[in-house]
């Protein structure tokens, strides 16, 4: 015997504590309630259709800014960018051509159909490897009109220069611009300049507006993806970001890496020329800038209401890129790209697709990274080498901030 049996003491230590209404005392009440309970939870929502109700409830409500200052954050391309944009310009500009928040605007005139479109740039620093803010922003406007499918023309450039600002640091900018210009085939023709006091601003900042001309009858857009859909990439993502990132100095790693930065324009005519746009073609094009990779399918799944199911293994991250972003503790689909696109295409366009990419010099490492589902919409989930599942949401913060 131990003494425990038949002295009236509650063996749970409680003294018949009441929970929920069923005495511990009362095994077979407590054992019912337990049932009760989990058949109740059995016919309503699981706990995965609970977060994602939650989720979308959060996205629909209206976009505002509750800081009452601008962050940093605000220009990284994420959620509070998208907050930014949603919440104040276009609440304060809304109009048809402003609506679908794409790279540039279409327009047409007289029949004509044009693309338009501006940028700005601060990147620091102002020359790094593989480019400066000289090319960067040429080949940003030039990429910006290409992936709206149209054939880049012409540039403005406008420059904001700090008092001391060095005349043969400009010269070698403009000298770059010109260089960029010439073999992205465009012609700048008209600017500004503005100069500051010393201390105003950091050196040189660069903005660039593009207008290219629709030659072809296509229509594309982040809201035009498709359950079944196969989206790629034109490259090994996140070079521009983390080269930027050591080219400052501040951290104690070294890689040899250079920028991304290119023009589009040839890459995006070679893939139109093989693929239709369209209902058995290609749908969408976005180069992956601020935000990378991972904002882009964001944008794609809100606007087109539909799931994007993207393989890790898939992704390309060149070993130095993914080295570093494991140092740095930074996820590399959210690391900006200056001469790389993402790519949605029908699915049984997607061969002829990646075969086109391939065959140019800067689509030599393009991959088919995922495919389009109808469910969850909204939504972007990640293949994990480990064999799990997890939703890649926008950005939040600004982990390298003036990339561009």
């Amino acid at each position: 015997m131990t003494g425990i049996e038949g002295t009236g003491t509650d063996r749970t230590g409680l003294g018949g504590m009441d929970l929920g209404g069923t005495s511990i005392g009362g095994t077979a009440d407590w054992a019912e309630a337990a049932v009760r309970e989990h058949a109740a939870e059995a016919e309503g929502p699981s706990r995965e259709e609970q977060v994602l109700e939650r989720i979308d409830r959060a996205r629909r409500r209206k976009a505002r800014v509750k800081e009452e200052h601008i962050t940093m954050a605000h220009g990284s391309g994420g959620k509070a960018t998208q907050t930014l944009v949603e919440a104040v310009f276009l609440e304060t500009f809304r109009n048809p051509l402003l609506e679908p928040l794409e790279d540039g605007a279409v327009l047409e005139v007289g029949g004509t159909r044009l693309a338009f479109t501006t940028d700005s740039y601060v990147v620091s620093p102002l020359f790094f490897p593989g480019g400066d803010i000289g090319d960067l922003a040429v080949n940003g406007t030039v990429n910006d009109l290409s992936v709206c499918g149209a054939r880049p023309l012409y540039l403005s450039a406008g420059f904001v220069l700090e008092e001391g600002f060095p005349v043969e640091d400009l010269r070698r900018i403009t000298a770059s611009m010109a260089s960029a210009a010439s073999a992205a085939g465009v012609l700048i023709v008209t600017g500004d300049t503005k100069v500051v006091q010393k201390g105003k601003a950091d050196g040189c900042y660069v903005n660039t507006a593009g207008v290219g001309l629709l030659d072809r009858p296509i229509r594309l857009g982040v809201a035009s993806a498709r359950p079944g859909d196969a989206v790629l990439v034109s490259g090994p993502i996140g070079e521009h970001g983390v080269t930027i990132m050591l080219a400052r100095g501040e951290l104690d790693i070294e890689a040899d890496l250079t920028s991304d930065t290119a023009a589009l324009n040839g890459l995006v005519a070679a893939l139109l020329d093989a693929c239709s746009s369209g209902a058995d073609g290609v749908r969408c094009l976005r180069d992956a800038t601020r935000g990378g990779v991972a904002t882009i399918l964001n944008e794609i799944a809100r606007a087109s209401g539909v799931a994007v199911v993207v393989d890790e293994e898939a992704i390309p991250v060149r070993p130095g890129v993914r080295g570093a972003c494991e140092l740095l503790g930074i996820d590399p689909l959210y690391v900006a790209c200056e001469g790389r696109m993402v790519v949605v295409v029908d699915g049984a366009a997607a061969g002829t697709a990646l075969a086109a990419l391939r065959a140019h010099p800067l689509g030599e490492g393009a991959a088919l990274i995922g495919h389009v589902k109808d469910d969850p919409p909204g939504l972007v989930l990640l293949k994990t080498a480990f064999g799990g599942t997890r939703i890649v949401d926008l950005l939040v913060g600004d982990p390298l901030p003036r990339i561009c």
